[in-house]
């Protein structure tokens, strides 16, 4: 089993910043972002493994930056020049292996003036 601690959502205006963390209680070799809107189906936003390999949905692409601390087991979602269109609840997601997978509880993102 794996618990993921997730933390940073809020409130910001449109090209606002906000910084998502989570906390995995072990490591993990791969760990992401994903997130999912009222109404629409939960969708990738970025991921990162043990090595530093990095993948983006092109919709978040030069705005988002996913990085991670393994000895702390923490991975970070940076989001820069936030849009209306990205709010959604935002869950991490830890992969130990192709097949399992490790849902966080989720933590809801509001770009709105």
């Amino acid at each position: 089993q794996v618990q993921l601690v997730e933390s940073g959502g809020g409130l910001v205006q449109p090209g606002g910043s906000l910084r998502l963390s989570c906390a995995a209680s072990r490591s993990i070799f791969s760990m992401g972002w994903y997130r999912q809107a009222p109404g629409k189906q939960r969708e990738l936003v970025a991921t990162i493994t043990s090595g530093g390999s990095t993948n983006y949905a092109d919709s978040v692409k030069g705005r988002f930056t996913i990085s991670r601390d393994n000895a702390k087991n923490t991975v970070y979602l940076q989001m820069n020049s936030l849009k209306p269109e990205d709010t959604a609840v935002y869950y991490c997601n830890a992969k130990p292996t192709i097949v399992v997978s490790y849902w966080g509880q989720g933590t809801q993102v509001t770009v709105s003036s």
